[in-house]
């Protein structure tokens, strides 16, 4: 019984010993910049699996998936204080290609926002084609 005991302590004490992985954000912030090229708009992302993804993409170790889009918020958010509407963190994905309807530029957007839900951009559902991921910044202290 003390061999058993013995065994047991040191593989708890190995398992102790392992280098832990680290952990993603709980947030992260990404810009991306559209077909105009000058303006950029700032995302928050919650899910790990996107936060990797779009480190990947910045990083050049993936070309999958590099458009950006999700669900507009007629609000306007801390950290994207440029436009009067935002990107709902829960509804954002990466994709490739996407159909038409939900195409369109930040400034087009941000003129036709009392549109977007209607024949413009049905369900709010916003993916520019041209998105391109250009940096991730840091929390400002916003509040959020």
């Amino acid at each position: 019984m003390v061999v058993v005991a013995l065994v047991i302590s040191c593989v708890g004490v190995a398992g102790a010993l392992r280098p832990k992985a680290p952990k993603a954000s709980k947030r992260a912030y990404f810009v991306f910049r559209d077909a105009t090229e000058t303006n950029e708009f700032v995302v928050q992302l919650r899910s790990p699996a996107n936060i990797l993804h779009a480190r990947a993409v910045l990083a050049g170790t993936t070309t999958e998936r590099p458009h950006i889009g999700g669900i507009i918020a007629r609000k306007r958010a801390p950290y994207n204080p440029k436009w009067s509407y935002h990107l709902r963190p829960d509804s954002i994905e990466f994709f490739d290609f996407a159909i038409e309807v939900c195409d369109a530029t930040m400034v087009y957007v941000e003129e036709h926002l009392d549109e977007v839900g209607g024949a413009f951009l049905p369900g709010s559902r916003w993916c520019p084609w041209s998105s391109v991921l250009v940096r991730e910044i840091p929390r400002h202290g916003w509040r959020e």
